[in-house]
């Protein structure tokens, strides 16, 4: 029997309403407040991001933490910034959002067997959240992983996702992250993509190919499961 929408609903107020990490939340209160020039006449979400995406999804997608002037701007996870840009233009490839455009909460923009979180749920200075900031938001994806009853395969994109999935889940498998690796964690299956970070698409080291044929392998990982 799958989860209640309300189960949901309550899990993501949980989280926008956090207030576990004094740094991470006085730096979020600074952020939305000095906002950028760009955004200078927007009202910023300004608080802990909750997860968004299918609740059916049998592919989870884990990422590090909201940006300072994308999710945590826009409220939603990956959306606002380049690196949201990146990776929906990719799951509208591969059929699994409902446009290539991530804008905000209020666009319309609907995912398709796939759900997406992050590792930490506030923008983070420097966007490197502390080992004990992360240990603080582990419930909250263990309470996603429990609700995601269809769940088959976990994509970490980026090395600090991969070893926070693994501290989640107190996995000590030899599990080292690599473009394209797979290995086996917690019943499900891992699958492991750079994160689509500027740096990394600005230079190369994530093409648009090398995402898709990630996802196209999450997609056949999932269908076999």
């Amino acid at each position: 029997m799958s989860p209640s929408p309300a189960a949901w609903t309550v899990l993501h107020r949980e989280v926008a309403s956090c207030r576990q990490c004094p740094r991470l939340a006085a730096y979020g209160a600074q952020v939305a407040q000095q906002r950028r020039k760009a955004f200078a006449d927007e009202v910023y979400w300004g608080r802990p991001v909750p997860s968004f995406g299918d609740p059916r999804a049998r592919i989870l997608l884990l990422g590090l933490a909201p940006a300072a002037h994308g999710a945590h701007r826009t409220g939603r996870m990956f959306t606002g910034d380049r690196s949201g840009d990146f990776l929906f233009a990719a799951l509208h490839r591969a059929g699994l959002a409902s446009s290539p455009l991530s804008r905000g909460r209020g666009d319309g923009l609907r995912l398709r067997d796939v759900f997406i979180t992050a590792s930490a749920r506030c923008a983070p200075p420097g966007n490197r959240p502390t080992p004990e900031e992360f240990a603080a938001c582990r419930p909250f994806l263990l309470r996603e992983l429990a609700l995601l009853h269809r769940l088959r395969v976990i994509v970490c994109l980026g090395a600090l996702a991969h070893r926070q999935l693994l501290a989640a889940l107190r996995q000590r498998a030899p599990a080292r992250f690599g473009h394209g690796a797979e290995f086996a964690v917690g019943g499900w299956r891992g699958l492991d993509c750079y994160h689509p970070s500027q740096q990394n698409t600005f230079t190369g080291r994530l093409t648009p190919a090398m995402l898709d044929a990630v996802l196209q392998r999450a997609q056949a990982l999932a269908a076999n499961g």
